[in-house]
């Protein structure tokens, strides 16, 4: 990974952490795009001693807010001509409904389309580079999931897991057709099922809620380590240098429900995508 440059959002704790400090012990230059300046500062710290490696800085980003996505992309466009890795690795769980500044349900708004609008930005800059690589962070949550365009914001019927798995389908969806509209170009787009991480994914980022229900059940699932092994091996392995448009467990491709794969839905799944976002393009 010598030469190489890679933005991991959600980078402050877990598996976005967990992504950071490899990628930077193996050479990389990491940017790790925190929505929270303190605690960004906090993790670039522990980053930067846990790597060995002067070679990461912060870079802020809320992926609920549009305005942050926009002002970020431009940020870094302005400084780097050229973008290896994106590693889309930033989730929230909420237990109630709430919504993003832009008027998102908000795992929806962060999960996906913060990313979707994040990725689209930085797109000339991962197709100038020599072999540029999307890396989409989903779950196997997503097969309890549905888009919902009837009620996009869940204001009917909300629950906790209809929400996420509805976000986490939304990743797969749009991990295959970008990698369908990149096709034929230097860029790969994969994205994966983690497992059952202990993280602090479920805590609310406002009042810390949720706290001690992750502390008693972290001895049951696997270390942000562990979680975060197949999006590193998604992101550096040269054995997927040429496959695009995959879901992978434990650093192996695997099969979808249907729902994941028509690609009429993916691309209907775009278009509104581009469209709730403030993006429009030809196809």
């Amino acid at each position: 990974m010598k030469n190489k440059l890679v933005i991991v959002t959600g980078a402050n704790s877990g598996m976005g952490l967990a992504t950071t400090v490899e990628l930077a012990r193996q050479g990389a230059t990491v940017i790790m795009a925190c929505r929270n300046k303190e605690r960004g500062e906090k993790a670039l710290a522990e980053a930067k001693s846990r790597s060995g490696s002067s070679r990461i800085e912060l870079m802020l980003l809320d992926l609920g807010s549009l305005r942050s996505i926009r002002a970020f992309a431009e940020a870094f466009t302005a400084k780097y001509e050229a973008l290896d890795v994106l590693v889309n690795n930033a989730g929230v769980v909420s237990l109630k409904r709430q919504l993003t500044e832009d008027g998102f349900e908000v795992m929806l708004g962060v999960n996906h389309l913060g990313h979707f609008l994040l990725t689209r930005l930085l797109l000339d800059t991962l197709l100038r580079a020599e072999q540029g690589r999307v890396v989409n962070v989903s779950s196997g949550a997503y097969k309890i999931g549905a888009i919902h365009y009837e009620d996009p914001t869940l204001s009917k019927r909300y629950f906790v897991a209809k929400g996420y798995a509805r976000s986490k389908l939304a990743n797969i969806l749009f991990t295959k057709e970008l990698a369908r509209r990149t096709k034929g170009t230097s860029l790969t787009v994969n994205c994966l099922h983690p497992g059952a991480v202990a993280t602090n994914i479920g805590v609310d980022r406002g009042t810390g809620f949720g706290k001690t229900i992750v502390g008693m059940l972290r001895p049951f699932f696997l270390t942000a380590e562990q979680g975060a092994e197949t999006a590193i091996y998604l992101a550096t392995s040269p054995e997927v240098k040429n496959i695009s448009g995959e879901y992978f467990y434990k650093k192996k491709p695997q099969a979808l429900q249907s729902k994941a794969t028509d690609p009429q839905a993916a691309l209907k799944f775009w278009g509104w995508s581009e469209q709730e976002v403030g993006l429009h393009t030809e196809e």
